[in-house]
């Protein structure tokens, strides 16, 4: 007698759901790509790591941080200030 998958059929979703993790999944997901999209940008106007720490104000390691997709240290307003160097801007919604 074979055990059937409790989760055949099930959203991806629910199963975020079930085991708690949506918020921060999603969240994390957000950042990587809003950070691949802060790096291809800088990469078309020649923006190093550097120069981009220069014009935020900050550290290099802190953009290292920003930019990584596995640090979901950025703030909203990091993310902002970083975009609108890099000639663009970031929209939120609640939906």
């Amino acid at each position: 007698m074979s055990k059937e998958n409790k989760h055949l059929g099930s959203s991806f979703e629910s199963w975020l759901d079930e085991k708690e993790i949506r918020e921060e999944v999603t969240a994390a997901a957000v950042k990587a790509v809003i950070a691949h999209q802060l790096a291809e940008e800088m990469k078309k106007k020649r923006i190093t790591k550097k120069r981009m720490a220069e014009l935020m104000k900050t550290s290099r390691a802190q953009v290292d941080r920003l930019l990584g997709p596995d640090s979901g240290s950025a703030t909203i307003e990091s993310l902002q200030r970083a975009a609108r160097i890099v000639g663009r801007d970031i929209s939120l919604q609640l939906v």
